[in-house]
């Protein structure tokens, strides 16, 4: 009798949210610029606003920008498209002849989208000193996104052409490598190579000799992860084997920094094998795993490798089908279909692996994060937008396509500056993040270079699980809709319980989450239909039966006869 009640009283607490969000601090002021209100002095953040040349301000809740109408604007470059049409201090209130109704980053952004593929002519209305009137931006002619984005489509094609020669040429300059930091510098070698045009070899070459020769003292698994993947890229798309030696130094520091049980956390292991400060950490652990991983194709042979890939897999391997990777030694995260890319990394870790069923579960969550998901993450959002199209990739060109159309377009046109650039953009939060100034062109270069397959991140082996056709595609991509920072439930709190019903069927275990949770709300859901569901024939649908009892909590006590049924 007292086996029965502990296990049940698990399995009604067992599903739990991931760690809280970070709590927000008070709301800024949302200022009318055309009554003459200004900037709040605490506000600091302004927006690049993409191939225009301009920057601007607008207001964030510290969470989105969506309650954004007016844009301020704070910059604009001499000899950029804006030069001329807009100066500092007017306002943008609005595109294509309507003021913004809605989030007005998201509305400027699928502006930029829809110029680039028509006649490259942006309409704003722009006001000036008390007076309103319409504007032209003439930007350069693109066309479409295809799709499948970035797969058959010579818009994403051009970008990437573009956009690497522009690179190509700031990474000659003599000052370049004091600008930039071993990850971001890692990441943008990487674009180059993912270009997949040899013109850029002497370049990356170089980059190499650097990798090969580097050392880090500090947070070396956040550092050695990315540069070990680079040397190891670079070693298999040249089959240059120079810097074999500099890649085995630093995967096998890696290997004997981490802790007993597979895991990495900022810094290596002690001689204990215990991890300093946080303990466990997924998000460099992870990355640290991909690098061992090519390392050993790419010719690292040393046994203490493989047995460090292996524990750390060991460790991962518990999350596939559950929920999120979260951000250390936790229970799945279920806030959301993506924790700041630790899906998509575990989209590539497997798919490197040749794990089909970990291929497929961590491309479909990450094809399911978009919008708010993607804008969002610990420090910052930049490993969010890193891993994005590698792990979505994984499932494939309408998958890409799907996501692309939803998020993806909008999102990195706005990022791309008139110089062929993607700087960091950040969050919409106001407080300084951590990867304030770093380059993120090599990341979105690898996002528009998937169609190349140059190297192991872009697929230059056939994905380890099959890709989605085009109708579930866009289903996945509608699973993660509905979601908001400060309220990732709150989506589904106006769906008839029905359609909860059909969602706690989903594959998406956060979709199951948030059915759940909405139906819990409903203070007169009777238990019934939730007891039947246990004896689904599917098991996502009895997990998600699972979950809703769960959140029924004393109100699922009828349920206890099935439960320990289904549990048996």
């Amino acid at each position: 009798m007292t086996k029965t009640p502990f296990i049940l009283s698990f399995l009604l607490l067992g599903l739990v949210i991931g760690g809280p969000l970070d709590a927000a601090p008070p709301k800024l002021p949302n200022p009318d610029f055309t009554k003459g209100e200004v900037i709040p002095k605490e506000a600091v953040k302004d927006w690049a606003l993409g191939a225009t040349g301009a920057r601007g301000w607008m207001h964030s809740d510290h969470l989105a920008t969506r309650e954004a109408r007016q844009i301020s604007i704070t910059v604009v470059a001499a000899g950029s498209p804006a030069d001329g049409v807009l100066q500092v201090g007017d306002v943008i209130l609005g595109v294509a002849g309507k003021n913004f109704s809605s989030d007005a980053r998201v509305e400027f952004g699928k502006a930029l989208t829809a110029a680039e593929a028509a006649d490259g002519k942006l309409a704003l209305t722009r006001w000036r000193a008390g007076k309103t009137e319409q504007a032209v931006i003439g930007l350069p002619v693109l066309g479409s996104y295809s799709p499948t984005a970035p797969y058959d489509c010579p818009k994403s094609k051009l970008i990437l052409e573009k956009a690497s020669e522009a690179l190509a040429k700031r990474m000659a300059e003599p000052d370049y490598a004091k600008k930039q930091n071993a990850i971001s510098r890692s990441l943008n070698a990487l674009g180059l190579l993912a270009s997949g045009d040899a013109k850029y070899h002497p370049i990356v070459k170089r980059e190499a000799e650097w990798a090969a020769d580097y050392s880090e003292g500090g947070y070396q698994v956040w550092w050695y992860g990315y540069v070990s993947t680079f040397l190891s890229e670079y070693i298999l798309a040249t089959g240059d084997q120079t810097v074999l030696p500099g890649l085995r130094r630093i995967v096998l520091e890696a290997a004997k920094g981490q802790s007993k049980v597979g895991s990495w956390g900022h810094r290596f292991a002690g001689p204990d094998g215990r991890l300093f400060g946080y303990g466990m950490m997924n998000s460099p652990g992870e990355v640290m795993t991909i690098g061992l991983v090519l390392a050993k194709e790419a010719g690292v042979k040393d046994p203490e490798v493989a047995t460090a890939i292996e524990r750390s897999v060991k460790l991962l391997r518990f999350y596939i089908g559950k929920g999120s990777v979260p951000y250390g030694d936790h229970a799945p995260y279920m806030a959301g279909h993506e924790d700041n890319g630790k899906c998509g990394m575990a989209a590539v870790l497997f798919d490197l692996l040749g794990n089909k069923e970990g291929t497929a579960f961590f491309a479909k969550m990450s094809t399911a994060s978009h919008s708010g998901e993607r804008d969002e993450g610990h420090t910052g959002n930049f490993f969010n937008i890193t891993w994005a199209m590698p792990g979505v990739s994984r499932a494939g060109p309408n998958a890409t396509g799907a996501w692309m159309e939803e998020f993806g377009a909008w999102y990195l046109d706005f990022n791309r500056n008139w110089d062929w650039s993607f700087p960091y953009a950040g969050p919409p939060k106001e407080r300084i993040v951590a990867h304030n100034g770093w380059d993120m062109t090599g990341v979105l270069l690898m996002a528009y270079a998937m169609p190349q397959k140059a190297i192991r991140l872009t697929g230059s082996k056939p994905s380890s699980a099959p890709p989605l056709d085009a109708e579930l595609a866009h289903r996945i991509v509608v699973d993660g809709r509905g979601f908001s920072t400060s309220d990732p439930t709150g989506g589904h709190d106006q769906l008839p319980p029905d359609v909860l019903l059909e969602r706690l069927a989903s594959w998406s275990p956060i979709v199951r989450e948030r059915a759940s949770i909405a139906l819990a709300k409903r203070k007169d859901m009777p238990v019934e239909p939730l007891i039947e569901m246990l004896g689904a024939p599917s098991p996502d649908a009895r997990l998600g039966a699972c979950q809703a009892l769960t959140q029924l909590a004393g109100r699922a006590a009828p349920a206890v006869p099935k439960l320990r049924e289904t549990l048996r």
